[in-house]
């Protein structure tokens, strides 16, 4: 057994036994890195590709072609770095899935951030539940670039009545910003309100995702949400257990505390 395979064999004994507890970030990509490379050491390969993308998560939001420009990194390689994020991405949508049901605004954050965790661009969703937060699917309305993404309300309107919601929560990201929502934000998630009410069907949220952090607009006040709602969905919005998914159906919406 040479040096480096030795080395292989106790960084894989090591994870098998502890998992990641204890690894420094290059050394999580250095134990991936042994899948994409079935040999020789990749020591200098991942301090490489930690000092052009500046961190592991930079690594692993990196596009394959991206990544190939590093090198030493191959088409396999590349793959292998790519697919990580995609498949966390998809592991906890699965998981969101399973409870079908948004109980809590948390839930609903939850669920926004595994939809656009590591999107190095912007991406606008629209979330369409049934009258008691049954979650009736997701659909992809636009994608931007770094700098911004467009929210067209007809496509907003066509998933909803496809799907034949009556609810419906808007999320999209900002990658490497700031959560907060710009004004243009606000302006049209007002006008997707509007639109959305005169067809009997409820925005009951607009979440904003940065990183690990998420912004709800109504639970901030951006937005005027929640004054007609039927009895159902005004049920759930009074409930006192930081179950805040809506407003009060009153004229007077208040916002709630959220239990996190």
């Amino acid at each position: 057994m040479t040096m480096h395979e030795g080395h292989r064999k106790r960084m894989r004994e090591r994870f098998r036994k502890d998992g990641l507890d204890g690894f420094a970030d290059h050394e999580v990509l250095e134990l991936l890195l042994f899948y994409g490379r079935a040999r020789g050491d990749v020591n200098p390969l991942a301090h490489t590709l930690m000092d052009t993308f500046g961190s592991l998560q930079g690594v692993l939001e990196a596009r394959p072609d991206q990544l190939m420009a590093v090198p030493g990194v191959g088409e396999e390689t590349a793959t292998l770095l790519s697919a990580m994020l995609p498949v966390f991405r998809r592991y906890t949508e699965c998981i969101c899935r399973e409870k079908k049901r948004f109980d809590t605004r948390q839930d609903m954050k939850q669920f926004c951030k595994a939809l656009l965790s590591g999107w190095r661009a912007e991406r606008f969703y629209t979330i369409c539940l049934t009258a008691d937060n049954q979650l009736l699917g997701q659909r992809l309305i636009a994608e931007g670039s770094v700098e911004g993404v467009h929210a067209y309300p007809r496509r907003v309107v066509e998933a909803a009545l496809n799907l034949n919601a009556r609810g419906v929560v808007l999320c999209h990201n900002h990658p490497g910003g700031s959560n907060w929502p710009s004004q243009q934000d606000i302006a049209s998630t007002e006008q997707i309100r509007l639109i959305l009410k005169g067809m009997d069907i409820i925005l009951l949220d607009h979440i904003i995702v940065a990183g690990e952090d998420a912004y709800s607009m109504v639970e901030h006040g951006d937005i005027a949400q929640g004054y007609d709602y039927s009895p159902v969905l005004a049920a759930i919005a009074a409930d006192s257990g930081g179950q805040i998914m809506h407003k009060k159906a009153s004229g007077t919406g208040t916002k709630g505390k959220e239990t996190t």
